[in-house]
């Protein structure tokens, strides 16, 4: 395969994990790769060293910590938009930089996007550190089963509505899925920009969320691509702050679910979603305190 593909990264002080990530991009795909680092304000010069060791890498310092969909649209506002850069491919991936990318990951993603014409984003196959399978195609949280899973989630991990919301009771194939995972996403270039992209409200957390659910009221489908893998360490990033996280996290929640009962007589319900959204929060401090 001829045509190049960019990668964008969202990096924020990513430390070693970045040079792995990069590392590991000459595994995933015969083509060409152009990598743009979207830069949060990171300081630990990471970055800056990867431009140093890696010809096709291109830093966008984005002036402040944007958040993580606002990173992506910015950088695709930059260097996906111009003519050129649209002639070359169809599609872009998103991904962490603490990603590491499993053999033929990203050419097994553009091989099942020829079977889904209508596939607006792929994801692979997610493990994390020790081997194990994240569940990263998910059906979208409706009230009950997303409900559940937000509130009751923390104290009964093997809950039901949990299994159900995360489908971990079913067999890895190719499917369509309510979401996927932004950890590493294959973008179709015309879908992308039919949504106008990550909606820049949500700081972290439910921005994927937010795009599968968009992308799928457009008539796109977010297909889940298990034969690609890779490897996420998603705990060097959220660990830094937990409490701040927590705090964004059920801000993002509410945000999504709000946007989804909007209406003047659906206030009744939008201020239970909150509640039970506090209620979750300490929940979790106390869980946290007993450990």
């Amino acid at each position: 395969m001829s045509d190049e593909l960019t990668v964008v990264t969202v990096t924020y002080s990513p430390g070693p994990h970045l040079n792995r990530f990069l590392a590991s991009l000459s595994h995933a795909t015969d083509r060409a790769v152009t990598v743009i680092m979207s830069d949060n304000g990171s300081t630990d010069g990471a970055p800056e060293e990867a431009l140093e060791h890696y010809s096709n890498v291109r830093l966008l310092r984005t002036g402040a910590n944007l958040g993580y969909g606002s990173a992506v649209n910015r950088a695709v506002d930059e260097f996906l938009k111009d003519s050129a850069a649209q002639s070359s491919s169809d599609f872009f991936i998103v991904a962490n930089p603490d990603v590491q990318w499993g053999p033929n990951s990203i050419d097994i993603l553009l091989d099942a996007a020829a079977r889904w014409p209508r596939a607006g984003a792929l994801g692979p196959m997610i493990r994390d550190p020790d081997g194990t399978v994240y569940p990263s195609a998910r059906h979208l949280p409706s009230l009950i089963r997303g409900g559940m899973h937000a509130v009751v989630g923390p104290l009964w991990r093997s809950n039901p509505w949990t299994a159900a919301y995360r489908q971990v009771r079913l067999a890895p194939s190719e499917r369509p899925v309510g979401w996927l995972s932004g950890s590493c996403l294959l973008l179709r270039r015309a879908a992308f920009d039919e949504i106008a992209g990550f909606d820049e409200r949500y700081f972290m957390y439910m921005e994927d969320v937010d795009l599968g659910d968009r992308l799928g009221r457009a008539g796109w489908q977010n297909v889940y691509v298990p034969s690609a893998e890779i490897l996420h360490d998603k705990g060097h990033a959220t660990g830094r702050d937990p409490a701040r996280n927590l705090a964004a996290h059920h801000t993002s929640t509410y945000t999504f679910l709000a946007d989804r009962y909007p209406h003047w007589s659906q206030a009744p319900l939008r201020w239970t979603i909150k509640a039970a959204l506090s209620a979750r929060a300490g929940l979790v401090v106390r869980n946290s305190r007993r450990k």
